[in-house]
């Protein structure tokens, strides 16, 4: 610790949930647990509701820490950032303890990075009492861990560092976003709106290369899902799969028969997976001969299959590339929960996993849905048989779309915001401990070139 650096109790180098007014029956912003992705410094509302005497309270740049196992635990903290730039109060989870920097000791910036110390996290999980399954951490327990307490202008150095770290992850996560959102819009322009079509058909330019543009055709035809390219097909979508197969979970630890290592993919990791993050992707044990038919290979599709609302429906899908591979370690297999289709080869692979992008966007997912119970589960059985698409019979054509497509999808999970967060998560510990020295960090950053 810097020889200058005060050391006080959690409690009295920050505020834990400060008072903060609102009316019962006014609207304001409400922040859900499912809102804080442990891989993204800010959280923002989900809703706006009313409000009526319950939940946490906090303002803008508030850090929220969930207090409930396996969400502290898992890394469930983030700032509450409004999406629209308010400066008025919110509320949220009653699960969510609210940290706030306490004036004249420490700023709200370096309070969020107090709370994301793993130090901190492992002291707050060790005080969680309550039955199995719904442990809490006790507000008021905080108070027995001790944190170092730089200075005001030190504190603003440390934070801005681990601030300008995570500012380039969350630029990297924008754009991984926008290239996602061009390989959609491309599939949407081709085989949903067939918007080539439509222009050639009125006489208009098309827009695209005149090599492209020629595959083509200029007029449609009837068929059951209406009208459809000339030349076109209405096929079911399992007719693009090779196979389907269900995920596994494998064990804890190794055993007689479970004796390969495998990283597994969960519906909770593909948020943080889509956007370059490595997310909290667990490792287990699993048998040799389920390896052999579950290993994720490039073009490969993981589909979500369990659990889900209205409001955010399961059926979230993950195309596998290469690059994702070398970046979760390469033997990798779909959880339990989550199922692997398998193209029948990548092009199609890839055509299939735009059209579920897209069916979820617009909410059909839920379609498919078992709701008779508590959890909804995902029939693909159902789906299979069930989804039409449109697909072209020139394959030329499909293969100018993986020509246009695959770049963007391939650049979209680059690597580089894996490597931004090892470094932060690196130079946290160390800063906040004032084991590095901001100069030292500063020169650190500075020789590798980020």
């Amino acid at each position: 610790m810097g020889s200058e650096w005060r050391e006080l109790p959690f409690t009295e180098a920050v505020q834990v949930n400060p008072k903060v007014s609102l009316k019962r029956g006014q609207v304001y912003p409400f922040v859900d647990m499912k809102a804080v992705d442990p891989s993204w410094r800010n959280a923002s509302e989900s809703e706006y509701r009313v409000f009526k005497n319950g939940g946490a309270r906090f303002m803008p740049y508030d850090t929220l820490m969930a207090r409930i196992t396996p969400c502290l635990e898992n890394g469930k903290i983030a700032r509450y950032i409004p999406r629209i730039n308010g400066s008025g109060p919110a509320f949220g989870s009653t699960e969510f303890i609210v940290i706030r920097g306490r004036e004249g000791v420490t700023n709200n910036d370096f309070a969020y990075y107090l709370t994301k110390w793993q130090e901190f996290r492992q002291f707050a999980i060790a005080q969680m009492t309550g039955s199995s399954g719904r442990q809490r951490v006790p507000a008021d327990s905080l108070a027995g861990f001790s944190v170092p307490v730089p200075e005001l202008d030190e504190q603003h150095a440390i934070a801005h560092i681990l601030g300008s770290l995570d500012d380039k992850i969350e630029l990297n996560r924008q754009m991984n976003r926008t290239l996602e959102k061009m390989a959609q819009a491309i599939f949407k322009s081709w085989f949903i709106d067939f918007d080539p079509v439509r222009a050639k058909a009125e006489g208009r330019d098309p827009g695209l290369p005149k090599e492209i543009a020629d595959l083509f055709p200029a007029s449609f035809e009837d068929s059951k899902l209406g009208p459809i390219p000339k030349g076109w097909r209405v096929k079911p979508f399992g007719d693009l799969l090779e196979r389907t197969i269900g995920g596994d979970w494998g064990k804890e630890h190794e055993d007689k028969k479970h004796t390969r290592k495998c990283v597994i993919i969960r519906g909770t990791d593909i948020p943080a997976l889509k956007a370059g993050m490595r997310g909290k992707t667990p490792t287990r044990w699993v048998e040799e001969k389920k390896l052999k038919t579950r290993q994720l290979v490039d073009a490969d599709i993981v589909i979500e299959i369990s659990g889900g609302s209205p409001k955010q429906p399961t059926g979230r899908s993950l195309f596998i590339t290469d690059r994702l591979l070398t970046r979760l370690g390469n033997i990798v297999e779909p959880a339990s929960f989550c199922r692997l289709f398998r193209p029948k080869n990548s092009i199609l692979g890839l055509l299939a996993a735009q059209h579920l992008t897209h069916i979820y966007g617009k909410g059909k997912m839920w379609e498919y849905q078992n709701q008779s119970t508590g959890i909804s589960n995902f029939q693909t059985k159902t789906f299979l048989e069930k989804e039409l698409i449109t697909i072209p019979d020139n394959e030329r054509l499909l293969e100018a779309f993986y020509v246009q497509c695959r770049p963007l999808i391939d650049a979209s999970y680059s690597n580089e915001s894996c490597y931004l967060a090892k470094l932060r998560d690196t130079l946290l510990p160390k800063l906040i401990s004032g084991e590095l020295h901001v100069p030292d960090a500063e020169k650190f950053i500075e020789e590798t070139g980020v």
